[in-house]
């Protein structure tokens, strides 16, 4: 989990990933930084993420991020 959240610092070192529970709902990450983060979660974690995978339901948090990659690997 500390690496996925060093990655969405990266992506927007100004949001409190351990917190936000609404990145989509609240338009936090938008389609762009989706489109980076599924490519640098296929590579740091060696899993692919589908097209049935980039929902609202899996992204809106750091917890549902990590548990749709656990889920993948």
């Amino acid at each position: 989990m500390d690496e996925l959240l060093e990655i969405l610092k990266e992506a927007k070192p100004d949001v409190d990933f351990s917190t936000e529970k609404k990145l989509i709902d609240n338009g936090i990450l938008d389609s762009f930084d989706i489109v980076q983060l599924v490519m640098k979660l296929n590579e740091e974690f060696d899993i692919e993420i589908g097209a049935e995978d980039i929902n609202p339901a899996n992204f809106n948090s750091a917890e549902s991020l990590w548990a749709m990659i656990q889920s993948l690997q």
